[in-house]
């Protein structure tokens, strides 16, 4: 019963990415092949919105549900962590034909192919985790 709330966001949360297109290959290749702005404008969007949220986190007008503060931790600054991370995130785009939103919105909608991609997704944050230290950062 805690955790109904997060289900209910989520849900709406998936719902609008099924409206917004955002889980159609076809825009996500439209997007690579600088066609359509549909992608862009919806990208672009939602980093405004983390902008903003990011703002009001430190501000301290958003909270938590319980009222506690949010801290987000500084991140460290770096050219190439960021652009490496970047280019290996964009690759497993490209070829998944899905971010991590869009995965679990795909098997709502019934595209069962998209648990391979779950699957290796997760195992991925596994090794990160498990080599986490002996990684350059």
């Amino acid at each position: 019963m805690k955790y109904i709330k997060f289900f209910l966001i989520g849900i709406l949360f998936g719902i609008v990415m099924s409206k917004a297109e955002i889980i159609s290959w076809y825009r996500i290749y439209e997007m690579f092949k600088f066609q359509s702005f549909h992608m862009y404008g919806v990208i672009g969007s939602a980093i405004v919105l983390g902008m903003l949220c990011m703002f009001l986190f430190k501000k301290k007008i958003i909270k938590t549900f319980e009222g506690n503060e949010i801290y987000i931790a500084p991140k460290k600054l770096g050219i190439y962590r960021n652009l490496f991370g970047g280019i290996l995130f964009g690759l497993g785009w490209a070829l998944a034909g899905a971010c991590p939103g869009p995965m679990f919105v795909l098997i709502g909608k019934g595209v069962v192919s998209i648990l391979v991609v779950i699957f290796g997704a997760t195992l991925g944050a596994f090794l990160y985790g498990y080599f986490k230290n002996k990684l350059p950062h």
